[in-house]
């Protein structure tokens, strides 16, 4: 432990543990009062000093307390005023998500992101917090015939790694394999063997929901992952949206879907083994997916707006 890191360390235990007064502290380290309020600064921006605010009295309201006794889950619900456009109501629920996924990460942990127009705006809200021997790892594959995926996903995954100071894994893989045997033999090459490895001893996952309706187009359905025919043949089948790229409908199954063979991502089993689950979604359009999401047990927290909470409370 260095010297500097021993000051903040004491004057952030006088200051936050035992109440004394800048001044005092000053007095006890023979240091200036400016100096100890810098090494408070340095003691909350390196993460020695975290603060937290308790969830407001909307995360208490009737429509969230629904929610968590339907499915089980903690619900953040955030209040937006009203008018918001779809992007911005995004941005709003994804700054709370944000915030959440600061809290809850640590030391030595298995951080899964999967990518997506929710999680591009929850990058924007983090603030940076070193964690020591951690690593983000890409939940489901990018590629698709049109593009590689990399730079978009790349962007998103490196902001979050720098954010944590952590480690990048990314998963070179299509979202969507043209062939189910063709992913099982990648499945069994030792560089996707390592992220899979990975990916089965994640220790918290955020993701948000896609779905074949919304106001902002999931990036899965609206940049070539999926043709036109099989957009429409997925909603035939009753798809309406998707967790990691995991096909789902709005009873929560998702074992039988012909191109979920092909996918890519982490499925509703797999998720499920992860201790911390945090599901993102701000559109009220989304909620036949918000449903078989929830139905499929892929959450143990769930961050949304007021609105999307009543439309997805509508659905049950």
């Amino acid at each position: 432990m260095n010297e500097r890191y021993e000051q903040m360390y004491r004057a952030a235990t006088r200051y936050y543990v035992q109440g004394e007064t800048m001044e005092a502290i000053a007095h006890g380290l023979d240091v200036s009062r400016s100096t100890v309020s810098r090494l408070l600064a340095d003691a909350r921006e390196t993460g020695l000093v975290r603060i937290t605010i308790a969830e407001g009295s909307s995360s208490q309201a009737p429509v969230a307390r629904s929610l968590s006794d339907a499915f089980g889950v903690r619900v953040h619900l955030v209040a937006l005023r009203g008018g918001l456009a779809p992007m911005a109501r995004i941005d709003q629920v994804a700054q709370r998500a944000a915030g959440l996924l600061t809290e809850v990460v640590g030391d030595s942990m298995n951080i899964g992101v999967a990518w997506g127009v929710t999680m591009a705006s929850l990058t924007k809200h983090l603030r940076h917090r070193p964690l020591t021997g951690s690593a983000i790892i890409q939940m489901n594959g990018g590629a698709n015939q049109r593009s590689s995926g990399v730079p978009y996903i790349r962007e998103i995954m490196q902001s979050i790694g720098d954010a944590f100071d952590s480690a990048v894994v990314l998963f070179p893989v299509p979202a969507f394999f043209d062939y189910p045997d063709t992913k099982a033999a990648m499945w069994r090459e030792r560089s996707v063997r390592h992220v899979l490895d990975q990916l089965a001893r994640l220790d918290v996952a955020i993701f948000g929901v896609g779905s074949l309706t919304g106001s902002i187009p999931s990036h899965v359905y609206a940049a070539g992952y999926l043709d036109e025919h099989e957009r429409l043949q997925l909603a035939a089948d009753g798809v309406v949206g998707d967790i990691c790229t995991v096909l789902l409908r709005e009873d929560g199954s998702y074992a039988d879907i012909a191109a979920n063979e092909r996918a890519t991502g982490l499925t509703p089993g797999e998720l499920a083994r992860v201790s911390r689950r945090i599901c993102v979604v701000a559109d009220p359009l989304r909620a036949p997916a918000v449903v078989g999401a929830l139905r499929a047990g892929v959450a143990t927290d769930l961050v949304l707006d007021e609105a999307t909470a009543r439309a997805t409370l509508r659905r049950l």
